[in-house]
């Protein structure tokens, strides 16, 4: 092969991404920042009020749930992620299928549709009860509420990953990891100045009554309190060492995901009464009558401001992961036309961020039409949670799939039991579909006919029918796998 002179050979268009590659520098973050934006995408204190109600058996509604579907999903998670780079996708593809993969990594991103929708209609409520608790009913307002904070999402988002990842990580330091150690530091000073918990703390109170379907629905609806410890797994390539240093910021992650949710329900239970505290309420009213019982209510502003901060670090969270996954298999398989592939100048998808966000926003505009915003709200939830479980159902199989057709592959990390923890998340996943067709109290029609057909139909249309259109018209033409190596893994700007 020639290498000097002037009858050289042009270097290959291979060769070219290669030397571009040598030539820029690589970013990484930190297995500590990475364990942050793990734990933003899925602690949140909006659950604590509705826990306090049980008391010290609030314990056990998180525990339990965090064996059977916590700890499978992270641990599993973690193997994969450390043997196998491109998240859900990846994992799914090698294990199962292809176009499987891609059922995977499209339930993981079009989750997301209903639930920024859900989780910034919970912020407009907190802002309301910030400024003007009346608004928190108004549909116009958490309409436009959700709409200005996605689309201010979207042009975060897309300045890279890293602005991101420092976002997302102050998110959750300000807004949960501060309010939570309030919490639970001025419950601790409130037994220490010789006042009765409000909830009793004997050993007699650690498990919650039994009700039938009722407790059934409680414990199961805990197992998607969790759901989302996976999604980062796009991002181990910005670690040094990935295979050592994502189990660890797996390993942190849990940790702190379990003293978010534990510990400020049960500060919450040794104050207020759990006749005082409603489950429709919010977590804003728990807040001012917790302050209240101090004399310092002036805090509860500043708390749901807090509060605000993390559940929009926690969206930015979502915004980089899922969609960055969708990217990568659009691009090597074709899955998906050119122009949701395109990239911006920072090498971000914004494409498809804006795609997504038309859809949001229609979604959105349902608040403004539905008088009943709290039904909207839940309705939203279930739809997102059902469609999610489908990724886990088809996690479980392919990682099972993959410790026995590639036992030699290399993994920086191997999952203890990996059958036993395949099989419990499996069969916890199940028991979650299953149940999120059993109307909750805050479906306030009573039809459950409708609701069933509501959640079945949205789970039927986004879980399902749109992959089988995509995979179904997708063109030959659409496939640049050689452009998918242009993806970034780290910031590009």
């Amino acid at each position: 092969m020639t290498t000097s002179g002037t009858g050289a050979a042009p270097p290959t268009r291979e060769q070219v991404r290669q030397a571009m590659t040598a030539r820029t520098p690589r970013n990484y973050i930190t297995w500590i920042t990475l364990a942050f934006m793990i734990t933003s995408s899925v602690a949140s204190l909006r659950a604590a009020p509705t826990m306090a109600v049980y008391g010290l058996a609030a314990v056990f509604l998180y525990v339990v749930p965090a064996l059977v579907f916590l700890l499978p999903t992270s641990l599993v998670s973690a193997e994969l992620a450390s043997g196998w780079s491109g998240g859900v996708y990846r994992w799914v593809a090698e294990g199962l299928s292809k176009p499987l993969g891609f059922l995977a990594v499209w339930c993981q991103f079009a989750m997301t549709i209903f639930y920024y929708p859900s989780l910034l209609g919970y912020v407009a409520s907190t802002f309301a009860y910030v400024i003007n608790p009346a608004l928190a009913s108004n549909g116009v307002y958490v309409a436009i509420v959700i709409v200005v904070i996605y689309w201010s999402g979207v042009w975060v988002s897309s300045h890279g990953t890293k602005t991101v990842a420092g976002l997302s990580s102050a998110g959750l330091i300000i807004g949960t990891l501060i309010p939570a150690a309030i919490l639970v530091v001025l419950g601790i000073v409130f037994l220490a100045q010789g006042n009765t918990s409000a909830a009793p703390m004997d050993s007699s109170h650690l498990l919650p009554q039994w009700t039938g379907i009722a407790s059934l629905v409680l414990i199961v609806n805990n197992f998607l309190s969790y759901a989302g410890m996976e999604m980062n797994s796009v991002h181990v390539n910005t670690l040094r060492n990935p295979g050592k240093e994502f189990p660890r910021a797996m390993f942190l992650a849990i940790g702190l995901v379990l003293v978010i949710f534990i510990l400020p329900a049960v500060a919450i239970s040794w104050v207020i009464p759990a006749d005082q505290l409603s489950l429709t309420a919010g977590v804003m009213q728990a807040f001012d009558a917790f302050f209240a019982n101090f004399g310092v209510s002036w805090l509860t502003p500043i708390l749901g401001l807090m509060l605000i901060a993390a559940s929009i670090g926690g969206m930015l969270t979502w915004l980089a992961g899922p969609s960055k996954g969708l990217l990568t298999v659009a691009r090597e398989e074709g899955y998906m036309p050119p122009f949701l592939q395109r990239l911006n100048k920072n090498g971000v998808q914004q494409n498809i961020l804006v795609a997504q966000g038309v859809f949001t926003t229609l979604i959105a505009l349902l608040y403004a039409f539905i008088p009943d915003v709290s039904s909207a709200y839940w309705i939203l939830s279930v739809i997102t949670t059902q469609v999610y479980l489908i990724m886990y159902l088809l996690l479980f199989v392919a990682a099972l799939r993959l410790r026995r057709t590639a036992p030699d592959h290399p993994r920086g990390y191997r999952a203890p039991a990996l059958g036993l923890l395949c099989v419990v998340g499996f069969g916890a996943s199940v028991a979650a579909m299953i149940i999120g067709f059993v109307p909750p109290a805050q479906f306030s029609s009573g039809s459950v006919g409708t609701y069933v057909l509501i959640v079945g139909g949205g789970l039927g249309i986004i879980g399902l029918l749109v992959p089988w259109l995509f995979l179904k018209l997708r063109k030959p033409s659409w496939r640049q796998p050689e452009a998918s190596n242009d993806v970034p893994t780290g910031e590009e700007g």
